[in-house]
């Protein structure tokens, strides 16, 4: 039986797929009961490791909550839920992340991405990655190259949430709260993890800012569903592929939790409190909800999205090294790096594209190779991978073999038609 590629032995032979719950492998013996219990070890083996490191993820928040609250002092009791909600988030993203980067093709950009940045050359690596950052992440120009209200939605969204977050998550977990300055009712004081860190004036512009943040935030956040939701209506090609799950419920729990925190600034504002214990509990119940739906629904793009910088950076690297030529037409094609990692990649995962080089012609001469470009088996014999084919000549290939196969046919066809 051939032996895995975590033993450290025999890669080509992987038998372990890691995409879910099926395991690919190379000979297609899935049905040796050894092979049956090699993926099932190894597939209880990788969710054990994914569950500790949740927990671990887990576990550190809620001693920084204990920490930064100085031993909870500072905690609000009543925002328990969202507390627990938080934790529960940090381990379920955490277990997502840690079985996502243990398929081959993330872990192979997630290790030469960091492999990039501890080469000799990290200042041009670093420079170019906040660049990165800045114009594609946060600036998401890779959106708005697809549309401009699409690009327009997406930036309103991800800053509303972004600035909500900011502001929420450490006032649940009482890592910043605010109390009166002794001696003067009309300053208020910040304090940060049990440090005083600023003061501002009540009834000013500072503090009218500040405490209407989750409203901006809550604005930000309903335009960009508005648009997001227009497109959905109006593009036809958005609408026949769009899944609930997948595109419209996020967008739908993102609406809830705007409208139920601005109902609750409405009620206390200008309708004296006014149901304001049942607006409470009902946005309490929708942020829960959707901090409970977190690592398993759309949202989790969001922690997936900061992996692109290391990829387009390895990517980057890759095209400064060298680029690989077609050993076919000789023409470069891609990254010589990129085209070695995929086929390694490929290994792992099962799929075997070696290639054997022939060793005499089948035909007899009768089906000659066309004059334009190497003969198919001379690019057996220069290549030993389908990948050091470019996509070109990929094409010609195929069109090679399926006239290759034709043409028997014909010719039989023929010879039985004059006899």
């Amino acid at each position: 039986m051939p032996v895995p590629a975590r033993c450290g032995k025999h890669v080509s032979d992987c038998a372990a797929q890691r995409f879910g719950d099926s395991c690919w492998g190379s000979a297609g013996d899935l049905r040796s009961p050894s092979r049956k219990i090699w993926c099932t070890a190894m597939k209880g083996y990788e969710r054990v490791r994914a569950v500790i490191i949740g927990a671990v993820v887990a576990g550190i928040l809620a001693a920084l909550i204990v920490l930064g609250s100085r031993n909870l002092t500072h905690f609000d009791a009543a925002l328990v839920g969202y507390t627990f909600a938080t934790l529960f988030a940090a381990f379920g993203i955490a277990y997502r992340y840690a079985m996502w980067l243990q398929r081959p093709p993330s872990r192979m950009y997630w290790r030469r991405g960091w492999r990039v940045l501890a080469s000799g050359a990290f200042l041009k690596r670093f420079v170019s990655g906040v660049r990165r950052a800045v114009v594609d992440v946060a600036g998401n120009r890779f959106i708005f190259r697809r549309g401009f209200l699409r690009g327009a939605a997406h930036l309103s969204i991800m800053w509303g949430c972004i600035l909500a977050a900011a502001i929420t998550f450490p006032l649940v977990w009482g890592w910043i709260h605010f109390e009166t300055v002794p001696g003067s009712l009309n300053t208020y004081r910040t304090v940060v993890f049990g440090f005083p860190a600023s003061e501002f004036p009540l009834g000013g512009i500072i503090s009218f800012i500040i405490f209407h943040g989750l409203v901006w935030a809550s604005i930000l956040v309903i335009a960009g569903v508005m648009l997001a939701f227009r497109r959905r209506m109006m593009d036809h090609g958005a609408a026949a592929t769009q899944q609930f799950g997948e595109d419209v419920l996020p967008l739908v729990l993102l609406c809830a939790i705007s409208i139920t925190g601005l109902m609750l600034t409405v009620s206390y504002t200008w309708m004296r409190g006014y149901a304001y214990g049942f607006l409470a509990v009902l946005h309490a119940v929708t942020v829960i909800l959707t901090l409970l739906w977190l690592p398993f629904g759309k949202f989790f793009h969001v922690f997936q999205r900061p992996a692109q910088l290391g990829v387009a950076l390895y990517k980057e690297s890759a095209e400064e090294a060298g680029r690989a030529t077609c050993k076919r037409c000789d023409r470069p094609y891609a990254a010589a790096a990129v085209v070695r990692d995929l086929a390694t990649v490929e290994r792992e995962l099962g799929f075997r594209y070696e290639i054997q080089a022939p060793s005499a012609k089948k035909d007899g001469g009768k089906n000659p190779e066309p004059a334009a470009g190497p003969s198919k088996d001379e690019t057996q014999r220069r290549a030993n991978h389908y990948q050091q084919i470019c996509p070109s000549c990929r094409r010609a290939l195929f069109g090679l073999a399926q006239s290759a196969l034709w043409n028997p046919a014909v010719d039989s066809e023929r010879e039985s038609g004059a006899a």
